[in-house]
């Protein structure tokens, strides 16, 4: 899963050139009441609004210029601290802001990174065609980049973002699938393996449980098809494991203890999403989306 790094580069809310901005305030002074009052027929409203017009416009563009030169005036720094090599480039991996998954590895210089920064897309240099690109523009499966990070030594480059769709050219989730112990054993490259940390390899385990349950079934069923198979014992068991969860600290049991019953917690819960068809990345994704909201708002929405 995704980690939390300490040279962190938080993105800017505007671009350098403060487009963004500057399209928002065009558009709300369009529709303004002094807008309107522009077109009246009455001779000193008109006048009136014309001046308060031509003060809000001038007070408007001040506004974005002052912030345009604040944004150039933190990103020019930050580009210029980067350690580019002799070409101008750094290495920039794509992760995957909720499974923490890499999804693609490429380069980007100098107009890369400030367009990323800009529009949020992540985007690359390509060596070979000598030019930018943004993953995404022609397969549309963008990835839209949360944050920007720099590694210790500031020569490598993580966006930390959300993928539209699959990410690798072959329709795989991400460009690494190809595992170094399977090549050794000549195994089969299967490009529906990916870069699993264990809650996924759970996720996985538990999804071809399930995908099996609709084959042939000999002998005795795994406690996990069971599960699957029986909604009245899946749901006593969660219940029952957040019950044994809760007395580890109402009986004071020891670190160790809450750490086997949590998982008894998750693997069981997960066995009910994957019941539902319900990902663990979605419900990270709430959770994610849950960070900038207080509790009560969040309880209170679900109401309405």
């Amino acid at each position: 899963m995704a980690v939390p790094y300490t040279n962190c580069f938080q993105l800017p809310n505007v671009s350098s050139k403060c487009r963004l901005l500057c399209s928002s305030t065009r558009l709300s002074a369009r529709f303004s009441p002094i807008h309107a009052s522009l077109g009246t027929s009455e001779p000193a409203l008109r006048l009136e609004a014309k001046n308060t017009w031509n003060f809000t416009r001038h007070r408007q563009v001040s506004t974005a210029v002052l912030v345009a030169e604040t944004v150039e005036c933190l990103v020019d720094p930050l580009l210029d601290s980067v350690k580019w090599d002799d070409k101008g480039l750094a290495v920039a991996i794509a992760q995957n802001v909720d499974t923490g998954a890499v999804l693609m590895q490429g380069f980007a210089n100098r107009e890369a990174l400030l367009k990323t920064i800009s529009s949020r897309k992540a985007t690359f240099y390509s060596r070979s065609r000598s030019t930018l690109w943004t993953k995404g523009e022609t397969s549309m499966n963008f990835i839209n980049v949360h944050d920007i990070f720099l590694d210790c030594d500031r020569d490598s480059i993580i966006y930390l973002g959300k993928p539209d769709g699959p990410t690798c050219h072959t329709g795989a989730e991400t460009c690494y699938y190809t595992s170094v112990d399977d090549s050794l054993k000549d195994a089969q490259v299967d490009d529906n393996r990916l870069v699993l940390t264990t809650l996924y390899s759970l996720e996985s385990t538990i999804s071809k449980r399930k995908e099996e349950l609709s084959g042939s079934s000999e002998g005795k069923p795994s406690w996990t098809k069971r599960l699957l198979l029986d909604e009245k014992l899946l749901c006593s068991k969660i219940r029952e494991e957040a019950d044994e969860l809760c007395r580890t600290l109402e009986e004071n049991e020891d670190q160790s203890r809450t750490a086997s019953e949590m998982a008894d917690v998750l693997y069981h819960a997960m066995v009910l999403l994957a019941r539902k068809g319900v990902k663990v990345e979605d419900v990270l994704q709430v959770l994610r989306l849950r960070f900038t909201q207080s509790g009560i708002e969040e309880k209170s929405s679900r109401k309405s």
